[in-house]
């Protein structure tokens, strides 16, 4: 039997996790490892990369001899080594495989409520909260109803979005900001050599500045929307990298319970490619802990946002609390501070500089009409 590459990753990803050594595959050592290299330094290769520089019989040998000299022959036998193989595989391939329970959650992490808010004035700010068609017809109302609030910017905000793939229900949102008869990207099956092709069939609702706030966890119709906002209607995106999962999986059942799910379609944008596995990346990165989001999500949910992207004014003494007898200074000392105290620990950076970014851009419009 041939063992590749894939095999010995996952071999010492099972028997051999060295202390200072990357364990995720595609990063590098912790810096804490070894001192900062200077010029005159190599930096040292993360496990994937010495493996990927091993020749085919390099490979060979370092399996030969795990399963000939390991301390416990029973972890690299044969079968042990075709385990291996398979969880290296899952590990390079990730996002495009995974090995899921079905006896445990296996759906998507928990959606937020569509939101939206009208920040400083004129900049519409909406969060769908997933990419679904009852979002999307909420996005269809607060778009409308844009005009009369005198909106001019948009804020739109993907962060957090892991929905199932839909995207049909992504290109309608897409639609509603991308010229018409714009395409908009392509849902590819390499294997089969098919592809379907979504395009703008409608005038857009909206036609002003839009900002695009991404993370981590945007992925599949999120991704493609951001991707192709950018590509169409010279979007700016802030936050950090997309997943890298603009992609339709297939489950394929095994046995224990076990679901093996593979990447069987990807999404490609027009003259850019494929958005797997390296996912949208940012013209602004903030990056945003991901804890800290979620109460920040939590709380907005039933308060909004602005109060995680304005300073709160301070209440000054005027005429009419000295009618009343009373100092707003230092009546509300205590409870300024303690708003002071949770803005300092939940401050949603990214959505800040979305905000700086639009009134910066506007503001040189103005000096600049041309």
């Amino acid at each position: 039997m041939r063992f590749t590459t894939a095999a010995l990753v996952g071999i010492l990803a099972t028997v051999m996790p060295a202390p200072g050594v990357a364990q995720d595959a595609t990063r590098s050592p912790s810096p804490t490892a070894s001192p900062s290299p200077t010029p005159a330094e190599t930096p040292p290769l993360s496990r994937r990369q010495l493996v990927d520089g091993l020749s085919d019989e390099d490979v060979a040998r370092a399996l030969e001899v795990l399963r000939k000299s390991f301390l416990d022959p029973t972890v690299v036998d044969e079968a042990s080594l075709r385990r291996a193989g398979l969880e290296g595989l899952l590990l390079r391939l990730a996002p495009g495989t995974a090995l899921l329970d079905a006896r445990s959650e296996t759906g998507n992490p928990a959606e937020y409520p569509f939101l939206a808010e009208i920040l400083d004035s004129h900049i519409g700010y909406v969060r769908p909260g997933s990419i679904t068609p009852a979002s999307l017809a909420q996005f269809d109302a607060t778009l409308a109803d844009f005009p009369t609030k005198g909106v001019n910017a948009l804020i739109l905000d993907l962060r957090g979005i892991s929905s199932a793939p839909d995207f049909d229900t992504a290109a309608g949102f897409a639609r509603r900001l991308c010229p018409k008869g714009k395409l908009l990207f392509t849902l590819q099956k390499p294997s089969a050599k098919q592809e379907r092709m979504f395009t703008s069939d409608q005038v857009p609702s909206f036609s002003g500045l839009i900002v695009v706030i991404s993370d981590n966890r945007t992925s599949a119709g999120a991704e493609a929307l951001a991707a192709t906002l950018r590509a169409n209607v010279g979007a700016l995106l802030v936050g950090s990298d997309s997943s890298g999962a603009a992609v339709e999986f297939e489950d394929v059942p095994l046995g224990n319970g076990a679901v093996l799910r593979i990447a069987t379609s990807q999404v490609l944008l027009p003259g850019t490619g494929a958005l797997f596995p390296a996912g949208v990346k940012p013209d602004i990165a903030v990056a945003t802990d991901e804890d800290v989001l979620d109460q920040i999500f939590q709380q907005s949910s039933e308060k909004g946002v602005s109060q995680f992207v304005f300073e709160t004014e301070r209440k000054r003494l005027n005429e009419a609390a000295l009618v009343a007898n009373s100092n707003p200074e230092l009546d509300g000392a205590q409870t300024a501070q303690r708003e002071r105290t949770r803005a300092a620990t939940l401050r949603d950076t990214a959505l800040q500089r979305a905000v700086d970014l639009v009134t910066a851009i506007q503001f040189y419009s103005k000096k600049r009409p041309d």
